[in-house]
């Protein structure tokens, strides 16, 4: 098993990304050695990523992936590249990257001299759907309403074919969020128009449900990931806890010290809107040990005074 005391190389898959970068920085802390892989060696705002040897490749350039892996010969890799976004409009895009560009990766390692000893796939606890569980746990029905879910769902089922190969652990994170999340997506939105004092809002349905999670939490289950080496454990990655979007605004309300007025916009109504989310922590608790859950409100105030 590794630890600080027997240093680990993870590979670490769309490193310059919102949840790459805090895995990264989670890994280094605990004194393992993180490698990256990324579409480029430097995020958005410029800054290269602290601590990370960055390597560029493309999921969908075979070749490519096989020098980086045949170069790094990680002994973890930690798999977050991927379309993110449920409303991402392409979905040749989102196939694409989700299913074909994991499936690059998977027979690179497959191949390498150098076998790592865990790797951990990032799918979505959207392949869930409208599931009439609570809490939702790894062995609910999948029932995918959007391409991105079906996207993250097909592969799963791709990934089983390498798993007489290699010692794979599959993740359903529920929706998770904090500082450096780009503002399309919901919270990081809610929480830049209190910061910048706006007296309106748009948005669609406030009494959908979600378990949001601090992606701070998210991070240190990656790294336990990585330092168990749990092959073959598909496990939810979530809070337990659900708050609906009226709290979330309740809450900011809070912090900021004024309320906003929400306007529904239609065009933010999604069909198939998926209403409750909540995810059960057992099996991750029994798998990985229990990290403490964030508060959802510090996860806000967090946000807010970054």
């Amino acid at each position: 098993m590794g630890s600080p005391s027997e240093p680990t190389r993870v590979l670490v898959t769309g490193v310059s990304g919102f949840t790459g970068r805090h895995v990264a920085a989670e890994l280094i802390g605990a004194g393992h050695e993180v490698v990256g892989l990324a579409h480029a060696g430097r995020d958005s705002s410029g800054n290269p990523v602290p601590g990370v040897a960055v390597h560029r490749a493309d999921l969908l350039d075979r070749e490519g992936l096989r020098s980086v892996v045949a170069e790094v010969r990680p002994d973890a890799v930690v798999h977050l590249a991927a379309i993110s976004f449920v409303a991402h409009g392409d979905a040749d895009e989102l196939y694409r990257a989700n299913v074909v560009g994991t499936r690059n990766l998977l027979d690179a390692l497959s191949d390498a001299r150098h076998q790592p000893r865990i790797v951990a796939l990032a799918s979505s606890a959207n392949i869930y759907g409208n599931a009439t569980v609570e809490p939702i746990h790894e062995d609910v029905p999948p029932a995918p309403v959007n391409d991105y879910a079906v996207s993250k769902l097909a592969m799963e089922y791709m990934a089983k074919l390498w798993a007489d190969r290699l010692p794979i652990a599959i993740t359903r994170p529920f929706n998770y969020t904090g500082a450096g999340q780009d503002a399309k997506f919901l919270i990081p939105k809610i929480v830049d128009h209190f910061r910048r004092g706006e007296r309106k809002i748009e948005l669609g349905n406030t009494e959908v449900w979600r378990d949001f999670g601090d992606v701070r939490t998210v991070a240190r289950y990656y790294r336990r990931l990585v330092e168990v080496a749990p092959a073959g454990s598909t496990l939810n990655l979530c809070s337990g806890v659900a708050h609906s979007l009226a709290e979330v605004l309740d809450m900011m309300a809070s912090i900021a010290g004024y309320e906003i007025e929400v306007e529904v916009n239609p065009a933010f109504v999604r069909p198939n809107e998926v209403v409750r989310l909540v995810g059960s922590r057992q099996r991750l608790v029994e798998t990985l040990g229990d990290e403490p859950v964030i508060p959802f409100a510090k996860t806000l105030e967090w946000m807010y005074s970054a």
